[in-house]
């Protein structure tokens, strides 16, 4: 089962040959975290679009909201590295950020080089695949069993063939 979904090809048809219940797993761990992060906590931190500290992640040990006790942060997890000045955090929030950003950049290359577009610096590499598929469709017909999924499939119009002709590749 493993080797057919690291035989798939590039990381979007990869996603696409996972089972239902591994993107769910995926997708759920994102929501936590995406939920813990703009939650407002009781430390007292707004969020950083009411004036608090741009790239500041609560701690997972008291954060609330979390559906099971966390023994670790996901910075310095084993409270190895020393205590930082507040000016060392807010630099490297910065650096977070900025690297961020350029992460971004270079996925949406990626991405637009896979579906046929000219990237100039990715029209060299080797690898950059053909994805046929749909990036913003966590779901294919493969899925058609969870809740919902049916639905949002009859939904999408044009892309129903194409997703349709995806899934009987897997």
């Amino acid at each position: 089962m493993f080797s057919d979904i690291a035989n798939a090809g590039a990381p979007a048809d990869q996603w696409d040959a996972l089972p239902s219940a591994a993107k769910l797993q995926i997708l759920g761990t994102i929501f936590i975290l995406e939920w813990v992060g703009e939650t407002p906590q009781g430390n007292g931190e707004p969020h950083y679009m009411r004036g608090g500290k741009p790239g500041y992640y609560p701690s997972l040990k008291n954060a609330e909201g979390v559906p099971h006790p966390v023994p670790f942060d996901l910075f310095n997890p084993f409270g190895l590295l020393p205590e930082q000045t507040e000016a060392q955090k807010e630099r490297g929030r910065n650096v977070e950020i900025n690297n961020g950003r350029a992460a971004m950049l270079g996925l949406f290359g990626f991405i637009s080089a896979s579906k046929g577009l000219i990237v100039p610096g990715l029209d060299a590499i080797p690898g950059v695949g053909r994805y046929d598929g749909v990036y913003m469709g966590a779901f294919t017909y493969s899925d058609a069993g969870l809740p919902f999924v049916d639905k949002m499939l009859e939904s999408v119009g044009p892309l129903k063939d194409l997703l349709a002709s995806n899934a009987g590749q897997l």
